[in-house]
């Protein structure tokens, strides 16, 4: 037994020393070899205890009693003082909650709904006392608010939107159906407001908890990266998403199994970023578990129902589907039924009874040559058909665009052919078959190869000398055409009209202002001319096609826009980024060559146009007067009326072309200054003359044959076509600003 050595116990044990020792005589505990050492110790009288340790002394003093009311008031004053959390600048909540504990009364909003500002999606019913008493606690239902974070920077179109979009995914516009279509034009903040919808779904709902679990984005490969910044941008690091851009099949499919199989309230990455091409490889994994909302942007890639992709979507297990796009409709109704028919199934009925009761009698009704009877016809079905599908589509114009953004003048600018382009096109008319084929209705593939080349002709000459040299149908004895020595190692601008234009407008550029210029085209042989013509003029420039990896573009972009880059000029192939760049490091646009589909040009021509753009915009579109060039052109124009009808509810859209005039591509008009100019009547001009003068002064009789103005005042605002005119270039153009975007110019 161990005893203390504390001066208390040793005076206690020191009286009874030998009355112990008489005790304790018979048998004594056995000690260590340590205890022996310390009394050997203790027996030298040697001391190891700290000389710094002072011995206790015996407490003899006790409290005073105190009375009751100096105790009540002692308590008193402790109890007055405020709990403070022992944590220096701690500025919590003190109190509210306790962990672990559940809250008692009614539930609440994750956000306060009447916070000045506040964005309130949903707003339940008001009850009445007695209700109150009824009703279960746990199924009150709740305010859904958007989070101020969001809410702040959202535009009035944009909270707008967001309302809509929540109301049809939570089927509160259509009963059963929780599809809806974004179809805002380019520019107006489709991605803010889908991803404002995403983190309100993935947060919160009337019912106190989050709506979906997970939600997935599936984009063109070149945006996966945008719309990976974006959600980092707007949220702040709050969320971490999964954005798949490249890797082995093993490693996509392992990291696609780790989301679907993410399970709970609050899941690690809830949200899945995937290109189009990635999905249709990889939609066996995505199939096996369920999403609770499927964002496609650039949805108009779904207009054709039979393509693998839409397939592959369409079986995706959701029943939320967001389709983003600014152009819904692009070539016919038919696509523009896919794309209703993939977000709400059902609601025009089946492809066939869609086509039998709405397509054909609206195209006959907007045919110029069409009767009363059938334009009649045609109205009351397009009224129809805007009323059913206006429940789940939403649309803004660019107008809205004119608060935020500096103008915009968009110009079309027909060229006259170089005297060897005419040659090189009269010759191939006389000797080209499908033109005969065309003419009785037959398209093969030999006519679609005849209209490419017609297109490359108008870009240059260059492009088609090597069917020249092998002598390919249509191009048989064209080479002795081309002037001596001639070689394509080196590019001659003079020989095309609209290169000649080009050379003008980026010279102009150059030496008069520090803008930047795009050049867009469908053609990478362009683009390769492109590049030969700045080295020749020394300007720097970067490019941009199918052949660029998809994290190099995003660094590309980010180094031109740069105010500090001293890039003069961004090439771009439309097939490859035309959608969703964002470019406004650059304030001109030149637009090469036309495309069929109106939305493939729509969407290149609003790159530099977008949020964040502080200088006047300036588009140029370029067509090679007289040719297929201008026949493209107006099929677009008959594309574009028909999308103002049905997706804009515009009245009394002009009804330019006949089905017969558009056919007609296999011409050449010698003749004329603008073919388009001709058949859209303008009301600005009086016998091939314009009424108002041009706003520098000078006579626009003068020279008619060579120059027709028909534009405003804000034509020639723009110093390079000044300087273009000055130079006594040979082309001819029309232009329209962004206040009239729809519609022939």
């Amino acid at each position: 037994q161990r005893r203390s050595l504390a001066p208390s116990q040793l005076a206690k044990r020191k009286a009874g020393d030998e009355d112990e020792e008489e005790e304790e005589e018979d048998w004594q505990p056995p000690t260590s070899r340590k205890r022996q050492k310390a009394a050997g110790e203790a027996e030298s009288g040697e001391c190891y205890r700290s000389p710094f340790r002072k011995p206790l002394a015996q407490l003899t003093n006790r409290p005073h009693c105190l009375d009751s009311s100096q105790h009540e008031a002692f308590i008193r004053s402790i109890l007055s003082k405020p709990f403070k959390v022992p944590i220096p600048n701690y500025k919590g909540p003190l109190g509210l909650r306790s962990l672990g504990v559940k809250r008692a009364g009614l539930r609440g909003p994750l956000h306060d709904p009447f916070e000045e500002g506040a964005l309130v999606l949903y707003e339940p019913p008001v009850l009445s006392a007695h209700d109150q008493l009824k009703i279960d606690k746990d199924k009150v239902p709740v305010h859904v608010v958007v989070d101020p974070i969001l809410s702040r920077v959202l535009r009035p179109h944009q909270r707008e939107g967001v309302k809509f979009l929540w109301d049809c995914v939570t089927s509160r516009r259509i009963p059963g159906s929780h599809g809806c279509i974004m179809a805002d034009e380019m520019g107006l903040g489709k991605t803010l407001q889908c991803i404002t919808l995403m983190w309100t779904l993935l947060r919160q709902s009337p019912d106190c908890k989050p709506e979906i679990e997970k939600a997935v984005v599936v984009s063109p490969s070149s945006l996966v990266r945008n719309w990976y910044n974006e959600v980092e941008k707007w949220l702040g690091g709050r969320i971490q998403p999964l954005a798949i851009d490249g890797g082995s099949k093993e490693d996509i499919d392992r990291k696609l199994v780790g989301f679907m199989n993410q399970r709970g309230l609050r899941v690690p990455s809830p949200i899945l970023i995937i290109s189009y091409e990635t999905f249709r490889l990889h939609a066996e994994v995505l199939q096996k578990g369920s999403v609770g909302l499927v964002i496609c942007d650039e949805g108009h890639r779904l207009k054709n129902s039979e393509n693998q992709t839409y397939q592959a979507l369409n079986s995706l297990n959701t029943p939320r589907r967001v389709l983003i796009s600014g152009t819904p409709i692009q070539n016919d109704l038919l696509e523009y039924f896919s794309l209703v028919h993939f977000v709400n199934s059902g609601i025009l009925g089946t492809a066939q009874e869609f086509k039998r009761h709405f397509e054909m009698p609206i195209l006959k009704g907007r045919d110029a040559d069409a009767s009363e009877a059938e334009r009649h016809k045609g109205e009351e079905r397009l009224k129809e058909l805007i009323s059913i599908v206006n429940r789940c589509l939403i649309r803004r114009t660019s107008d809205i665009l004119s608060k935020y953004l500096p103008v915009k003048i968009e110009q079309v600018v027909c060229c006259r052919l170089t005297p060897l382009q005419t040659e090189l096109y009269k010759n191939f008319l006389k000797q080209a078959k499908p033109v005969e084929e065309l003419k009785e209705g037959k398209i093969s593939v030999s006519s679609l190869s005849s209209i490419t080349s017609l297109k490359k002709l108008c870009n240059h000459p260059a492009l088609i000398y090597d069917k020249c040299v092998e002598e390919e149908e249509g191009f048989m004895g064209a080479l002795g055409l081309f002037p001596s020595g001639y070689s394509t190692k080196s590019v001659e601008p003079q020989l095309s009209g609209k290169m000649l234009v080009l050379d003008y407008i980026l010279a102009v550029s150059k030496s008069t202002s520090n803008d930047k210029v795009v050049l867009v085209s469908n053609y990478t042989q362009t683009l390769d001319l492109f590049e030969k013509l700045c080295r020749n003029r020394r300007y720097l420039y970067v490019r941009l096609d199918g052949t660029m990896s998809i994290k190099k573009r995003a660094k590309i972009v980010e180094r031109f826009n740069s105010p500090s880059s001293p890039e003069f000029i961004f090439m771009l192939s439309s097939k490859a980024g035309g959608c969703g760049l964002n470019l406004i490091g650059a304030n001109r646009l030149v637009m090469f060559d036309p495309d069929w589909n109106p939305a493939n040009d729509e969407q290149a021509m609003a790159r530099v146009w977008r949020d964040g753009q502080k200088k006047t915009c300036y588009i140029y579109r370029l067509l090679s007067t007289g040719t297929i060039e201008e026949k493209i052109f107006q099929r677009q124009t008959h594309k574009k009326a028909l999308s103002s009808c049905v997706v804009d509810e515009e009245q009394d859209v002009e009804r330019h072309f006949s089905l017969g005039e558009l056919k007609e591509l296999f011409t050449l008009n010698e003749t004329t200054t603008s073919d388009t100019h001709d058949k859209i009547k303008c009301r600005r001009c009086v016998n091939g003359h314009q009424v108002r003068p041009p706003p520098d002064g000078s006579d626009c009789t003068s020279d008619l044959s060579q120059w027709h103005h028909c534009a405003d005042k804000r034509g020639l605002q723009d110093s390079v076509l000044k300087a273009a005119w000055d130079a006594a270039v040979t082309f001819t153009f029309h232009h329209h600003s962004h206040e009239e975007q729809r519609g022939i110019p």
